[in-house]
């Protein structure tokens, strides 16, 4: 006898009001959880918050199916498969360009000035990294762990995906599905980045959501892309380029 399964392996695909409610638990723990640790040291609470969710999902993940290989950490057997990501690392670049630039030259052209203003908190909580080896260390640790894996695991891959079997299957469906963890992306980052980070990285998640559905939800290339953006970004930081 076959027995069908869910995306995630279970016997059954989940209602859509479950899967829904599954969604918003792991968005409200994300995000409370970031609340309370930003009391203690705002500095490191979206990362710290962010590994322990995705500790969380995965023990979740794990217990209800085979993992995150059905939310965008697909094996790449052989080379020829390894290699495409750096292609499709350089095409989600393309689109990574397209929007920071419609956010951060186009919009403030439009009368958008907000768009051009940095919040002192950015540089309170960056600030450390110029000339200092230990805190660029650090912080390219958390690029690549919280960042570059983390973010995209979980903005990207879990919750798109999940978002994917609420909506309609047809191509419409793939708006909402993008645009709802965007939105949360980009709130993500209100707390330290103001009204302006929020914009531009909510565009940026818009943009890496499209590229993760034209890839058939492949992550290696958008963490690849991620990590590489933010190590250059904290090099710069650390070299203390204009």
């Amino acid at each position: 006898m076959t027995v069908q399964t869910d995306q995630i392996g279970s016997p059954q695909r989940s209602p859509k009001w479950a899967v829904l409610l599954e969604v918003a638990a792991f968005v409200v723990f994300a995000l409370l959880s970031k609340f309370l640790l930003s009391l203690l040291f705002w500095r490191y609470a979206g990362p710290v918050s962010l590994l322990l969710t995705l500790v969380v999902l995965t023990a979740y993940l794990r217990f209800r199916g085979p993992g995150w290989k059905m939310f965008g950490l697909v094996p790449l057997p052989g080379w020829k498969a390894r290699l495409m990501v750096i292609p499709q690392a350089a095409l989600a670049l393309v689109a990574f360009a397209i929007v920071v630039a419609l956010t951060t030259v186009i919009g403030p052209s439009m009368g958008l000035d907000f768009l051009t203003e940095v919040p002192s908190e950015v540089d309170d909580r960056w600030g450390e990294v110029a000339g200092s080896l230990p805190h660029y260390l650090m912080w390219l640790a958390i690029v690549w762990t919280a960042a570059a894996f983390g973010e995209e695991m979980f903005f990207r891959g879990y919750l798109i995906s999940r978002l994917r079997e609420v909506f309609p299957g047809h191509r419409l469906g793939a708006i909402p599905a993008v645009i709802i963890p965007a939105l949360i992306f980009g709130y993500g980052h209100f707390y330290y980045q103001g009204l302006r980070g929020a914009v531009v990285t909510g565009a940026i998640g818009l943009a890496f959501g499209t590229m993760f559905l034209l890839f058939k939800r492949n992550l290696w290339p958008l963490i690849l892309l991620h990590g590489l953006i933010d190590t250059l970004t904290f090099t710069a930081i650390f070299m203390r380029w204009d």
